[in-house]
């Protein structure tokens, strides 16, 4: 136990909890507006299908009917959490803090309390310990940035944050094999560019991205490029005074285009950026139902280096139930038509913890993808949010079994691992299927580099389009400033003025700072 942490007990009688209704309620009480959100998320990664609110002890909430009332509070000295169930304290402790000691090391210390607590309550720990952030690879490699060895990194993974051994490994190896795989890249001269196209299909069943189904936007696609190369050719004019690395064309999907807007899309990026440089050029082609010949020619005709052909599970019960148009034979089509049009570098994107299927079912999938033999893999956790269909409709799916664990993921990894493949990203979202983590799988010299600059935050991305979400980074990634555009398509296209006009005000502060205001070197430890 750490020298800032003493154990407390201390008895508070509260009304009884009201089992009957049917839903475990479970309360956070501060007595200031401090951590809240760390506070929520981990208890919502170790009570992830029930209900969890923050109040504050002003609102007079503590003697509502909860299940489980967590109270956080803060003192000049020390600051109290307790677990409480029934009136009582089942577990408490408090944290001494130092004066002006560092806000992220406070942070870390009351994360921990709660951590052991609630490991207490459930019986049960994380993979990632008390790790609720997106990017745990990101403080490996700062760590290992300033000078600490593999060994040390993961020790202190492990204590601060109480990794599992599997998981800090993971991160440590992710860590190593990004910074060698960025070794080549110039941070601070260069950017790279995102371009959305945010046309479905159909939108599927856990889908939460900025995309529209193409039939009800099939008459605004060529208003909406309009926009959109206006953009591009702002974006253009404007960072000719920086490299650009590496380009990236997502969605949506890019491959509902008609091959002559490809065409179009294509020519403009050449026009008015210099592709001829990029280290990476990736179209994310995506579903298969989507997918042509005369598509994937119109690609190849550009100097496009990389392309996705995204199944995301090869079941076609599941394929059917999660709203994606396209069979099984679609997918095998697909891929077979791209390797036929010359495509060396090609991505398949698998989703796990979808609705009904089994390790079997995964098991399936890996063993269709490994004999199409695609160059890289991505195997996502699937996250229930909140805009998805899943979510808004879920009395409709609550006899569907969400089966994700450890010994799944094991098992995709070795599939990789026998397809001569390594892991070379890793990243983790909100509402998990069990709290684990999505992972790129490359074989060698075909790893996507943008979704590690994307991943790492090392780097400004410049991104067009609906939803798309522009990122500045400052000093080595300890500063980021974003300029959001709109997510709606017809907003998009008539307020494209200002879509411009947001990235101005920050393209004048990120190109008019000083020569080694970019990336100095210094670190300070990355949030998670």
């Amino acid at each position: 136990m750490s020298d800032h942490i003493i154990p407390i007990y201390k008895i508070r009688k509260k009304e009884a909890t009201v089992q009957e209704r049917g839903t475990y309620m479970i309360g956070i009480s501060f007595n200031k507006r401090d951590f809240e959100y760390d506070a929520y998320t981990l208890v919502k990664a170790f009570y992830p299908q029930e209900e969890v609110e923050n109040f504050y002890t002003e609102e007079g909430q503590e003697d509502k009917a909860w299940d489980l009332l967590v109270r956080i509070t803060y003192g000049e000295e020390e600051t109290h959490l307790s677990l409480e169930r029934d009136g009582e304290i089942i577990f408490g402790e408090a944290a001494r803090f130092e004066k002006g000691q560092d806000r992220k090391e406070r942070k870390n210390i009351l994360k921990q309390i709660l951590y052991r607590g609630l490991v207490q309550e459930t019986g049960i720990t994380l993979p990632w310990g008390n790790l609720t952030g997106i990017r745990p690879t990101k403080i490996a490699m700062g760590l290992i940035e300033s000078g600490m060895s593999n060994a040390e990194t993961a020790d202190y993974m492990r204590r601060t944050y109480f990794t599992s051994n599997a998981k800090t490994a993971l991160a440590v190896t992710i860590a190593n094999r990004e910074r060698d795989l960025l070794k080549d890249i110039d941070y601070r001269n260069g950017y790279s560019l995102y371009v959305g196209i945010p046309f479905c299909p159909s939108i599927c069943l856990y889908c939460s991205f900025s995309s529209s189904p193409l039939a009800r936007w099939r008459d605004k696609v060529d208003e909406y490029l309009d926009a959109l190369c206006r953009e591009l050719t702002y974006i253009g004019e404007t960072m000719k005074v920086r490299t650009l690395d590496t380009i990236y064309i997502g969605g949506g999907t890019p491959t509902t285009l008609e091959p002559e807007q490809l065409e179009r899309l294509l020519g403009h990026i050449e026009a008015c950026f210099p592709v001829e440089q990029v280290k990476e050029y990736t179209v994310e082609a995506g579903r298969p139902d989507s997918i042509t010949r005369e598509k994937l020619m119109a690609i190849k005709r550009h100097p496009v280096t990389r392309i996705s052909v995204n199944p995301q599970t090869m079941n076609q019960k599941t394929l059917d139930l999660i709203g994606r148009k396209h069979t099984v034979e679609d997918t095998r089509h697909a891929f077979a038509l791209a390797r036929e049009c010359g495509f060396d570098n090609i991505n398949m994107d698998l989703i796990v913890g979808l609705p009904g299927e089994c390790a079997e079912d995964v098991r399936h999938t890996l063993e269709e993808v490994r004999a199409l033999d695609p160059d890289s893999l991505t195997v996502h956790s699937l996250a229930v949010k909140r805009a998805t269909r899943l979510h808004l409709f879920r009395e409709q799916y609550e006899e569907m079994t969400f089966e994700n664990n450890q010994e799944i993921m094991d098992m995709c990894m070795d599939y990789a691992r026998e397809s001569g493949m390594g892991p070379y990203y890793l990243y983790r979202q909100k509402n998990m299927s069990g709290n684990l983590e999505n992972v790129g799988y490359a074989k060698p010299g075909k790893a996507g580099i943008y979704n590690i600059l994307i991943m790492e935050e090392k780097q400004s991305i410049l991104a067009a389009g609906a939803g798309a979400s522009t990122k500045f980074v400052f000093q080595n990634g300890e500063r980021i400033e974003r300029a959001e555009n709109v997510k709606d398509v017809t907003n998009y296209i008539t307020r494209i003025d200002e879509m411009m006009d947001r990235k101005r005000i920050g393209l004048e502060t990120y190109l008019n700072i000083k020569s080694g205001d970019g990336g100095n070197g210094k670190y300070t430890e990355a949030s998670d």
